[in-house]
C-alpha cells in the first residue's frame, strides 16, 4: 500500500487546461479561492480567457494550449516554467455505439483528445514539476472510465484507457515526488451536460474544483465528487481494494 501524501495548493502556481469554462473555471476558482498564488488558464482560444483575467487580474495568465497539438503543450510547459501542478482538464465527449457507423471515428478522436492529449501533457510538464520540487499532477476521467452505458461506449472507452495511464502516472511520477490525483466526476452541470439534457439532474461543478483541493490535502488518488461517482466509486474500490489486491497477492506467491 502506498503511503499517503498531502498536497496543499495554497501560495501555489498552477495550470489548468480547458479553463475557461464548466469544470475547469471551477477548478480555477476553487484554487485561486483556497490561495493558489497563479493560475496558467490554458485554452484553445485565449480570447475565452478575458472575463476570467477580468475578475481575478493577474493572479490568472492566459497561455494557448491545444491537447491534439503537441506544439502547443510544449510551448505551454516552456511558459509555465514555475509551475507546481498541473490538472489536465480538457476533454472531448464524443458518443457513439460500437454498432454507430462513425463509432471507428468516435472512437479515434476521442483517443486522440483524451489519452494521448494526456501522454503529451505529462511528458511535457513531469519534467517541469521535478525540478519545482515535485509537486501534483491532476487528471480528470469520468466515472465512465469506470461503468460503461452502451450509448456512449466509445468516450468510455477513451476514458478507461486514459485512466490507465493515469495509475501507470501515479507510479512513474512518485519516483520523482510528483502526487497523481484521478479524477472521476458523474453527472455535473456543464454546457455539455445542459446539451444533453441532463441540466435538471446534474451537480454543480465547484464539487469538483473543491473536491480536487480537498483530495489533495487528503493525499487520496481517487476523487469521485458527486453522488453518482461516489456510489460506483465506492463499489469499484471495494472491488478493487479488496479482490485484485487478494488476486495479485496470490500471483506473487507462486
Amino acid at each position: 500500500m502506498k503511503v499517503k501524501k498531502h498536497y496543499d495548493v495554497k501560495g501555489k502556481i498552477a495550470l489548468v487546461t480547458g479553463a475557461n469554462r464548466g469544470i475547469g473555471k471551477a477548478i480555477l476558482a476553487a484554487f485561486l479561492h483556497n490561495g493558489a498564488a497563479k493560475i496558467y488558464a490554458a485554452v484553445r482560444n485565449l480570447n475565452s480567457v478575458i472575463p476570467i483575467v477580468a475578475r481575478y487580474g493577474d493572479r490568472v495568465v492566459p497561455v494557448q494550449l491545444d491537447l491534439t497539438k503537441p506544439e502547443t503543450i510544449m510551448a505551454a510547459a516552456e511558459t509555465a516554467r514555475d509551475v507546481q501542478v498541473v490538472v489536465n482538464n480538457a476533454g472531448v465527449f464524443i458518443a457513439s455505439t460500437p454498432m454507430d457507423g462513425d463509432a471507428i471515428n468516435s472512437l479515434e478522436r476521442g483517443m486522440e483528445i483524451n489519452v494521448l492529449g494526456l501522454i503529451r501533457m505529462a511528458q511535457a510538464f513531469a519534467p517541469v514539476l521535478e525540478r519545482n520540487g515535485g509537486g501534483a499532477f491532476v487528471q480528470l476521467n469520468s466515472i465512465a472510465s469506470l461503468k460503461c452505458a452502451s450509448s456512449f461506449a466509445t468516450h468510455s472507452a477513451s476514458k478507461a484507457a486514459a485512466y490507465s495511464i493515469t495509475q501507470a502516472l501515479r507510479d512513474l511520477l512518485d519516483q520523482q515526488g510528483t502526487v497523481v490525483l484521478s479524477v472521476h466526476p458523474g453527472l455535473i452541470a456543464t454546457d455539455m451536460s445542459d446539451a444533453a439534457g441532463l441540466g435538471g439532474i446534474a451537480e454543480p461543478a465547484s464539487l469538483v474544483g473543491e473536491g480536487i483541493v480537498t483530495a489533495l490535502k487528503a493525499g487520496n488518488f481517487h476523487l469521485f465528487p458527486d453522488s453518482m461517482a461516489k456510489r460506483i466509486g465506492s463499489a469499484y474500490q471495494h472491488f478493487s481494494e479488496n479482490v485484485i489486491e487478494a488476486d495479485i497477492s496470490e500471483y506473487r506467491s507462486h
